[in-house]
């Protein structure tokens, strides 16, 4: 894919693109400015182009949930009776 190609991105992100150069336009920023500057924030906001599937989240793993339920015991078993006043 050659640089600059724009064939990597979703039509939403496309779209989006199109909106934030109009605004820049009406501005009176020049035209290749302005789609500079479009293509900038969609890449800021949304990360660059579609994601290669190995990006993708996993669904549920045995190591998430084992650690997710270990978070919520840590520290709560006991309380120190010194550090609270009379």
């Amino acid at each position: 894919m050659p640089r600059g190609s724009k064939s990597s991105y979703t039509s939403k992100q496309k779209r989006m693109a199109e909106r934030i150069e109009s605004g820049y336009k009406r501005r009176g920023v020049s035209g290749g400015e302005a789609e500079r500057r479009a293509w900038a924030t969609v890449n800021k906001e949304t990360g660059g182009g579609k994601k290669r599937a190995a990006k993708r989240k996993r669904t549920s793993s045995s190591s998430t949930r084992s650690r997710s339920s270990r978070r919520g015991t840590k520290g709560t078993s006991r309380r120190r009776t010194s550090s609270r006043k009379k």
